[in-house]
């Protein structure tokens, strides 16, 4: 089993690198929707969640309105601190038990958004970053998220910087590019990806 960690900065294209390697055969555990089952309605996950920041991070249903509380620990890194000390250890136990059930020779792809920040990277045989400017990230972020800029650049600056994410990559996909050539791209990782799994 090779196990790759994949990263990006927000609106990089991450979430597109990961569709294209499943097309070709990865097994993908996504960090991202872990984290947000392990804090679904009736989940203990959830309960920790409600007592640390109080009941009004809840939707009228029950369900955690997630853009408020991301409101609230954007804006401070103390509150944000004690929300991953809540998530990233019911997301860590998830997604080792999704690994365990993966076959021996398989290519499994763990898309970590803060695995960066996290200081993650010595969990993985290898790290797959998805890099792409600023402007462009900015650009994904307001037109096709419906963010506002200033919200847009308050989510890019909670995140490691671009340089400390290439720091750490042992391959880089390039998201500057037409759709085209980041498909031939990922494919050309994959054959790189695969020929490691059989080493």
């Amino acid at each position: 089993m090779l196990k790759v960690g994949l990263t990006g900065g927000i609106g990089a294209g991450k979430s597109e690198v990961s569709r294209l390697l499943v097309e070709c055969g990865a097994v993908l555990i996504d960090a991202d929707r872990i984290a947000r089952e392990v804090v679904a309605p009736g989940t203990p996950g959830l309960a920790a969640v409600v007592e640390a920041f109080g009941p009004g991070v809840l939707t009228g249903d029950g369900a955690l309105d997630r853009p408020k509380l991301g409101s609230i620990v954007f804006a401070d890194p103390d509150k944000l601190a004690v929300l991953n000390s809540i998530v990233h250890p019911l997301v860590g136990a998830r997604s080792r038990e999704l690994e365990e059930a993966a076959a021996a020779d398989a290519v499994v792809v763990h898309d970590v958004p803060l695995l960066t920040e996290n200081g993650l990277a010595p969990l993985y045989d290898l790290v797959v970053v998805v890099d792409a400017s600023a402007a462009t990230q900015l650009d994904r972020l307001v037109r096709l998220r419906g963010m506002t800029e200033e919200d847009a650049r308050a989510r890019m600056a909670a995140q490691a910087t671009r340089e400390k994410r290439l720091e750490i990559a042992d391959i880089v996909i390039d998201n500057d590019v037409p759709i085209e050539r980041l498909r031939a791209r990922v494919r050309e990782v994959w054959s790189e990806l695969v020929r490691r799994a059989q080493e």
